[in-house]
């Protein structure tokens, strides 16, 4: 099992690298929370235990960015002890919360009960179809190497296509994931946006390839 260890207290990475590994996880570490980034895309760990209080991108931030792409589950570590704090990183996406100074029994207690979350399939930051290319991770759109202009809504509904790609999306989870449960009858909202957004990234929006319906069940983003 590989976990990710994000801080840039370089003792405490020194210490958590030494007792994980000596439990038999293979350990990755970054300084700050653009490596962190960028070391989930490289080496796609099954956990991430990660500091707030970061350079750079903060550890909400990161949070953030991977959440974009990934269900990896994250266990927070930080020195700040704020409810507030602890509020942002769970709203954020992160699954368990650890106040420093920790006891390391409780640490890799928490890191196993984590472990049995683990997605079981692997997760791709980056989805092409076409000339289109979905950072996940960098929250952009590229069409034929050009960027694309999506509205925040735009973004949203095609973020959940491209992380279910392949695979039905029903009205109800599109409409639940992009607005909220309280509007999973408002099916014109999908067929609005949907439209949008093969006029922006099919071909011919009359007659898509990859942005497709499922009549009276929903949408499927076919990729290449």
């Amino acid at each position: 099992m590989r976990i990710l260890v994000a801080d840039d207290d370089p003792q405490i990475l020194r210490a958590l690298r030494i007792l994980l590994t000596a439990r038999g996880y293979e350990v990755v570490t970054a300084r700050d929370g653009a490596g962190a980034l960028a070391a989930a895309v490289d080496t796609h760990p099954d956990l991430i235990v990660l500091d707030l209080g970061m350079p750079g991108l903060s550890g909400v931030e990161v949070i953030e960015g991977l959440r974009g792409w990934s269900r990896v589950p994250v266990l927070v570590v930080s020195g700040r002890t704020d409810s507030r704090d602890k509020v942002d990183a769970l709203d954020a996406g992160a699954d368990d919360y650890v106040t420093k100074p920790f006891a390391a029994d409780e640490l890799l207690a928490r890191i196993r009960a984590l472990s049995r979350r683990t997605p079981a399939e692997p997760e791709e930051p980056v989805v092409g179809f076409g000339d289109v290319v979905v950072d996940l991770a960098a929250k952009v759109v590229t069409r034929a190497d050009r960027a694309v202009r999506l509205t925040p809504t735009e973004w949203r509904m095609l973020e959940v296509l491209a992380r279910h790609h392949d695979r039905l999306v029903t009205r109800e989870m599109l409409l639940t994931e992009v607005w909220g449960p309280q509007y999973t009858t408002d099916t014109g909202y999908l067929r609005l946006y949907v439209s949008q957004l093969r006029k922006k990234l099919e071909v011919d929006p009359a007659e898509p390839r990859h942005l497709l319906t499922e009549p009276g069940m929903g949408y499927r983003l076919v990729v290449d």
